[in-house]
């Protein structure tokens, strides 16, 4: 059963002096979409016409007598303030809202039987156009001709200058055939019905847009009539709306995007009628994404509130949308300046410096060794030697004249451990005995060598020419070696670098 027999058999059922009922229509009508959808596809996959001439022009012009009725006598304050069983125009408003959601169903069953009949003439013009009126505007304008390539080039009218350009590409290598009459004039029919049924849901649309301030007052002051209209006749009317969860409101008339090999740099996506509202369109374009999740949010609380007519003055609805602007702005605002903190007082005051054996010991560590002293002094008048490796060089100093210790002993005389007493009266009795000019009792100045055999040495003639020998080679008035002054002494013959 289609959208035509169902409105004409609710004629059926009115008397020529009451006046219809709508009240029962929702109810009705969800109870009876599942199979007029089941009746629409079967009759669809059997090829059946879906042309019902005389029946749908009787339900066209029940329904535009009803809207125009109401339209030209809207009803009074009074009436509206009454419940919804009483107020005759408050159900032709929700009938209506709901019977456009019917009208889009059978849309896409005409959809479908003009794109199953129209296949073996131009298979790929389903992929290229996904949008159902687009296409059923398509098929009309490129039509059954035997050239496809010249037809696909004259609808710059219907479609977008990206898509005709595909559609004429694609039209150069289709493999379709081309239609008989009768299948020609079952797809013309078919059109037709499409162009009737989308002018009904027109006039269904910009009645209940007109009317929206009455059935969802605090939606309307959110979003705007317009789009609220559209969220209610996707969504299944107001209590569809209301029973949504916020996070999928926003995707409500949300479009499958035609890229054709195109950028989609620019391509705006999950974005639906809430995004096309002025409230989130007078956002930046930066937090439109953010802006419409918290609109449609909002949205759902209104549509509850409506739901229960409740606060029939709009108040909930402009409560909201303060909130959301006042949130947006927020989103809007800068962020705060980083607060510059100034430097703290420097303390001068006496620190606590700690000795011991770890400090010494780290002290001595890093310390400067005197081989590093030494490297960084040249004797005067004499060039230093240089040792070369890597592509650089570097200079000894007076590091091959004389050497030094590896780590310098650096350690402060307060810091280092002392001695105790009994320590030092210890080493001065070992330092005196040994020192004593009394010999041993078992020492002897008899040595044995080879040459002569047992023979008599003199320890202080050997000690003298020793002295001897030390005093040619190395006395510090010969010149034959450099003479370094101690640390802090004036004299000296090296020179710091």
């Amino acid at each position: 059963m289609s959208l035509a027999d169902e409105l004409l058999a609710d004629l059926d059922g009115l008397s020529d002096e009451e006046e219809p009922s709508f009240q029962d229509s929702e109810a009705s009508g969800s109870n009876a979409n599942g199979k007029r959808k089941a009746d629409a596809m079967s009759d669809d996959e059997e090829g059946d016409d879906v042309n019902d001439e005389e029946a749908k022009e009787r339900a066209d012009l029940f329904l535009k007598e009803e809207i125009a009725k109401f339209t030209e006598n809207p009803s009074t304050p009074e009436q509206m303030a009454l419940p919804a069983h009483e107020n005759p125009e408050y159900a032709l408003i929700v009938s209506a809202n709901n019977l456009s959601v019917d009208v889009d169903n059978e849309i896409l069953v005409v959809h479908k039987f003009i794109r199953d009949h129209y296949n073996p003439r131009f298979p790929e013009l389903e992929q290229l156009v996904t949008d159902p009126n687009m296409f059923i505007r398509t098929v009309r304008a490129i039509g059954n001709p035997p050239d496809l390539v010249t037809a696909a080039q004259s609808i710059s009218d219907v479609v977008p200058p990206a898509i005709r350009m595909t559609i004429a590409v694609t039209a150069t290598t289709t493999r379709g055939e081309e239609l008989s009459p009768a299948s020609w004039q079952s797809v013309q029919d078919a059109c037709a019905l499409a162009d009737r049924l989308e002018e009904a849901r027109k006039t269904i649309f910009n009645y209940v847009r007109s009317r929206m301030s009455i059935l969802a007052p605090n939606l309307s002051k959110i979003v705007g009539t317009t789009t609220a209209a559209k969220l209610l006749g996707v969504a299944g009317g107001l209590g569809g709306l209301a029973k949504m969860p916020a996070c999928n409101v926003h995707l409500l008339g949300a479009q499958k995007k035609i890229t054709a090999g195109f950028s989609t740099a620019t391509q705006n996506r999950h974005t639906g009628f809430v995004f096309q509202s002025e409230l989130v369109q007078q956002t930046p374009a930066e937090y439109r994404m953010k802006a419409q999740r918290t609109v449609g949010a909002k949205c759902v609380l209104a549509a509850r509130m409506d739901m229960e007519r409740t606060r029939r003055d709009g108040s909930y609805g402009e409560d909201l949308r303060a909130k959301i602007e006042k949130h947006l702005e927020r989103l809007a605002e800068p962020p705060p300046q980083k607060v510059v903190k100034a430097l703290p007082i420097p303390d001068d005051g006496p620190k606590k410096r700690r000795g011991g054996k770890r400090a010494r010991k780290a002290k001595e560590a890093y310390a400067m060794t005197e081989l590093r002293k030494l490297q960084n002094r040249m004797e005067f008048g004499k060039a230093e030697e240089e040792v070369g490796a890597f592509d650089e060089t570097k200079g000894l100093g007076m590091m091959g004249n004389s050497f030094g210790k590896v780590r310098a002993g650096a350690a402060d005389a307060k810091s280092k451990a002392k001695m105790s007493k009994a320590n030092k009266l210890r080493t001065q009795a070992i330092t005196r005995a040994a020192q004593s000019a009394n010999t041993s009792g078992t020492a002897t100045s008899l040595s044995f060598t080879p040459a002569q055999g047992l023979e008599l040495v003199n320890p202080s003639l050997a000690a003298a020419r020793v002295k001897a020998a030390n005093e040619r080679w190395f006395a510090a008035n010969t010149g034959t070696f450099s003479f370094i002054g101690t640390k802090g002494s004036a004299s000296g013959s090296g020179t710091s670098k």
